[in-house]
């Protein structure tokens, strides 16, 4: 009987994240890859030393990586310069690479949260009562603060990023395997973000979502589309998770939560299959 492939399973599972149990869903995503897989689990902080005698490497809840961004910028060099297949493919466009997608994204006219980094394009944001202020290289809402219009020229340009703070109905997030949806969950609650129940969607709503898969141009990953419904309906993006996205896989069905066990399942074996990108 051939050997399993074996793959090295990235995750903290003591980091404490607001609303969301890292290590549950970890626990339960390892268990059920090993069907098919070898599966070690080790810490960020160990993976590049690790991650030469798999065969992959899955990054799963890692936390934010501006916590050790040293350390996975170390990670990230050394993968590419031996080879190692890590999945997501570290090639991603969206949070995987920080936040400057917003920035292109706004510039080609797509439906996202309008975003600027520069006090010289403050007319291209929309009038608003307060503006959101987040770091270029924050994540689970780090650094986020709010402020007044009158105060925008005054902020520290050149790392941070600001948008009109939206008056919106719901959150809502559409989760993929590859380019294939798997669920849609939305937090009706606009200010509790991750008390979410289950969504269905619309076509015009998988519309949408699938435009930032496709722009994304990830052949193989897990990736999580966040969007705000507007008071006018429009949905806009929000983020674009395509590093370690948390799939709430705890508020899904069992039967959805098997298939997307047995996409990711797939995915991974067509991944390893692939010949490697030069």
């Amino acid at each position: 009987m051939p050997a399993r492939p074996s793959v090295l399973f990235v995750t903290d599972l003591a980091y404490e994240a607001r609303g969301r149990r890292y290590c549950d869903e970890d626990i339960f995503l390892s268990s059920r890859l090993r069907d098919d897989f070898g599966i070690a689990l080790c810490h960020p902080l160990d993976a590049a030393a690790l991650m030469d005698a798999f065969d992959a490497v899955v990054v799963r809840n890692s936390g934010p990586v501006l916590h050790y961004q040293k350390e996975y910028d170390a990670f990230r060099e050394h993968a590419a310069a031996r080879g190692v297949r890590v999945y997501n493919p570290l090639s991603g466009r969206g949070d995987m690479a920080g936040k400057q997608y917003l920035l292109d994204l706004t510039a080609a006219g797509y439906p996202v949260i309008p975003t600027i980094d520069r006090p010289q394009d403050l007319s291209r944001l929309p009038e608003t009562g307060e503006y959101a202020v987040k770091p270029k290289a924050g994540a689970d809402s780090i650094g986020l603060t709010f402020v007044p219009r009158d105060r925008l020229g005054g902020l520290a340009y050149g790392d941070i990023l600001v948008q009109p703070r939206i008056d919106f109905r719901y959150e809502v997030s559409f989760y993929y395997v590859d380019d294939a949806f798997q669920y849609a969950l939305h937090a009706p609650y606009p200010h509790r973000r991750w008390v979410l129940e289950p969504y269905e969607p619309t076509d015009a709503d998988l519309g949408f979502a699938r435009r930032f898969i496709d722009w994304n141009t990830l052949d193989h990953g897990i990736q999580r589309v966040d969007a705000c419904r507007t008071q006018g309906g429009e949905l806009l993006l929000v983020e674009l998770e395509d590093l370690n996205p948390y799939l709430s896989l705890d508020l899904v069905t069992g039967r959805t939560r098997d298939t997307f066990v047995a996409g990711m399942t797939a995915s991974l074996h067509r991944f390893l299959d692939t010949p490697p990108r030069s």
